[in-house]
């Protein structure tokens, strides 16, 4: 699964880029880095990939609210993710754009799994009469009186 993070909404921006693979696990979540896997050799990258799995893992965990307890707890699905690939950038790339990738990367796995999101409808005005106003009683026209 690949997942971009790119913004530019001015200096500095932000990027991440990475491709991940999730895969079955006996129980809770597990994050590494594969062996054939593509990772610059910068000081930067461990603190990358910390923000990654956390991006990841906040993603997956779904709270639950115990109304009883007034607490919240999680549940997390069962599940490896194995890190194939990570582009960076020298100078758009931080933590928090690793982290905000993780998370897309989770949702683009459950975009391919079960399809989009339902979207809203949207209420739309029928043709030929806007609305706010009643219709014009017949055989008058207000065009014609103006």
């Amino acid at each position: 699964m690949r997942a971009t993070y790119a913004r530019q909404a001015g200096c500095p921006g932000d990027f991440a880029a990475v491709t991940v693979d999730f895969e079955p696990w006996e129980e809770g979540f597990a994050f590494e880095v594969g062996t054939q896997a593509r990772v610059p050799d910068l000081p930067e990258v461990p603190g990358y990939l910390a923000a990654l799995e956390a991006g990841l893992r906040e993603e997956l965990e779904v709270p639950e609210a115990d109304t009883d307890a007034n607490t919240d707890t999680a549940v997390s699905v069962a599940v490896a993710v194995v890190l194939r690939d990570l582009r960076i950038h020298e100078v758009d790339s931080r933590d928090g754009s690793f982290h905000e990738a993780g998370r897309i990367a989770v949702r683009n796995a459950f975009i391919r799994l079960y399809g989009p999101p339902p979207r809203p409808r949207r209420g739309r005005p029928r043709r030929g009469r806007p609305t706010g106003r009643p219709a014009p009683p017949p055989g008058r026209s207000p065009r014609a009186e103006a």
